[in-house]
């Protein structure tokens, strides 16, 4: 005969996980964590590899479960934060997308009643304040973008039912984590939904974006040389984007400059993990 469950395991089990991997995330995972914080929601932090102060932020905040690793890699921080989380569904988020637990909540309840559906994600919206004209032009033409429509890449937050998660083992040394989720699911197993909208900043500088579109591209790049993810819509900016948009053809030249750029770029060195660190800064942010 077994023991009734206490309240504390009552509420575990009834908990949604968010794991955060974590590399130099010190200006911005305490502003990350602050809009989280809840009885019903169970957070791990895997800081991996930093040289800052991210684990101890992350520390400073009650009932926030830290694992520091000293090896850098996203992968195995997601890993490593599985192997700790108590809940479901699971959510794994980037630092720099700041949810609130009501979105985490609203995003639950969206998978729990949405017939057959496995993995969730939160609207995408980009953040282009105040950043250089070509970084501008780029997001124009990126944030229409139909690939993303009901994808779970792009947004830096999915969540997974339990037979979602259960659709792999572990995590992949990959650098798209999300488009590995993304792959594992097919249309009516996932969707995002307009109730949560995920704020992505685009970077603050040209430079810092064709390094990130480097990284993308390399990334995206060995997942579909396994046959881990779904083909790329080459033409797709100019078909389903420009053409029925000519306004936007002035755009489309930044576009495709910075495309080239970035497949360049991909090209001439090893691209791994990384984030933009123009957008990790440390102004308003609550540490």
């Amino acid at each position: 005969m077994t023991s009734d469950p206490s309240p504390t395991d009552r509420r575990l089990r009834r908990s949604i996980s968010v794991v955060i991997a974590a590399h130099n995330e010190a200006a911005v995972i305490g502003r990350c964590l602050d809009g989280l914080l809840a009885p019903d929601i169970d957070i791990t932090v895997v800081a991996n590899g930093c040289s800052d102060d991210t684990a101890a932020v992350a520390a400073a905040r009650p009932g926030v479960r830290v694992v520091d690793r000293p090896e850098p890699g996203k992968s195995a921080a997601l890993n490593a934060g599985d192997a700790v989380a108590v809940g479901f569904p699971r959510v794994y988020l980037d630092a720099d997308i700041p949810l609130t637990a009501a979105d985490i909540r609203a995003l639950a309840a969206f998978l729990s009643s949405t017939p057959g559906l496995l993995a969730a994600t939160a609207h995408r919206t980009l953040d282009t304040r105040k950043r250089p004209l070509l970084v501008r032009a780029h997001s124009a033409i990126n944030g229409r973008l139909p690939a993303y429509r009901d994808a779970l890449y792009g947004r830096g937050v999915v969540m997974l039912s339990a037979a979602g998660r259960a659709r792999f083992d572990t995590f992949p040394e990959v650098v798209a984590d999300d488009l590995f989720l993304d792959g594992l699911f097919g249309p009516g197993e996932k969707a995002e939904t307009p109730a949560v909208v995920a704020v992505v900043e685009t970077p603050r500088r040209t430079s810092d974006l064709v390094r990130r579109l480097a990284r993308v591209r390399a990334g995206n790049a060995a997942l579909r040389a396994a046959g881990a993810a779904r083909p790329a819509a080459r033409s797709s900016w100019l078909r389903d984007v420009v053409l029925p948009r000519p306004w936007l053809l002035p755009a489309a030249v930044g576009y495709v400059a910075l495309t080239v750029a970035a497949s360049r770029a991909a090209r001439r060195s090893q691209v791994g993990w990384g984030h933009d660190s123009s957008t990790r800064t440390s102004v308003g942010v609550s540490q």
